[in-house]
């Protein structure tokens, strides 16, 4: 084999093989947040920060898998997440093709509790605030931040739930 063409095909590989981008093949858009009501266990209440967005595939090739990540911190701490979620959003198997947009909603594994009802939550003096950060991985990819820290709204139910219209 001539040096030039082995060249060219080792090129080839690589291009082929590379590591894909989140930020430039994946959009992230119309991001809600809310606080979601788990079910009571005995007298006790819990309440779990969300964050709901579109995910569009903004490149020409369908998509590699697909995973999610949402870590959320509380109002003024910056050091660890006090709570987050993961989601597998799609898999080799049914990738998000080139213009497909889906709907994913992470919720957090951490809680308040109380053991008066969801609404009151809010008004505990303990309660401080959370915010969202949203990551993505496409393929082999690391976990890629997409966009700014989003503010957890207090309000429980996402708003399609409650009728309002997005902002």
């Amino acid at each position: 084999m001539r040096p030039g063409l082995a060249l060219a095909l080792l090129l080839g590989a690589l291009v082929a093989c590379r590591t894909p981008d989140p930020k430039t093949e994946l959009e992230v858009t119309a991001v809600e947040t809310y606080w979601a009501v788990d079910p009571p266990r005995g007298a006790t209440q819990y309440i779990a920060p969300v964050v709901r967005f579109r995910l569009r595939n903004k490149s020409p090739k369908p998509a590699r898998p697909i995973q999610c990540r949402a870590d959320f911190r509380r109002t003024g701490e910056k050091e660890e997440p006090w709570a987050s979620g993961f989601l597998q959003v799609t898999s080799a198997q049914k990738p998000l093709l080139p213009g497909q947009e889906i709907q994913v909603v992470i919720k957090s594994e951490g809680h308040y509790t109380s053991g008066g009802p969801p609404e009151g939550m809010f008004q505990n003096p303990a309660f401080r605030d959370a915010l969202a950060q949203i990551y993505l991985r496409a393929g082999s990819s690391g976990m890629v931040r997409m966009g700014a820290d989003y503010k957890v709204e207090r309000r429980l139910g996402s708003r399609s739930v409650q009728g309002i219209a997005a902002p």
